[in-house]
């Protein structure tokens, strides 16, 4: 078989699962959704910061029932183009990854593409509900550091 054909059968027989998908890991008896989020709770743990993981979800904008008529194909763009109108229309929630006295933390190495508009909501919900609160958004193990370093001097000061 040539090259060309083994290719061909590596891509026949791969299914795309989307645009990320994290290792999830197990650590002290928690399952983190990826390994940046374990390193990011250890270097926590060891600097003794106290927070809690995905201890609370937030509704950024709440649901409401569709009563109008709408043309629309399923939301993976399958299925007939039908009216899909007078339906619930679920909340879009967050849950941040860490928890902290006066700070969060969300570790984030490759977004999704929801991520930006949610992230965006979280900050306006966060500037009008918990005013003081510092936002963290480390995407590596250095910037985990870094946002352990910066909480120790907030702390200290």
């Amino acid at each position: 078989m040539s090259v060309r054909g083994i290719r061909r059968n590596i891509k026949k027989n791969h299914k795309k699962r989307g645009p990320v998908v994290a290792n999830k890991v197990s650590y002290d008896g928690i399952n983190f959704a990826s390994g940046l989020e374990k390193y990011m709770y250890v270097a926590l743990r060891n600097a003794k910061i106290r927070v809690k993981y995905e201890g609370e979800t937030f509704v950024l904008l709440n649901g409401f029932h569709f009563d109008n008529e709408v043309y629309e194909r399923q939301a993976n763009s399958k299925g007939d183009y039908v009216n899909r109108g007078c339906k619930r229309i679920l909340p879009i929630k967050y849950t941040p990854d860490f928890i902290g006295e006066n700070f969060i933390i969300e570790t984030k190495g490759r977004a999704n593409d929801s991520f930006p508009m949610r992230w965006k909501l979280f900050k306006q919900l966060v500037v009008t509900q918990f005013p003081g609160t510092t936002l963290y958004k480390p995407q590596n193990q250095k910037e985990c550091d870094t946002t352990v370093q910066l909480i120790l001097q907030k702390q200290k000061g």
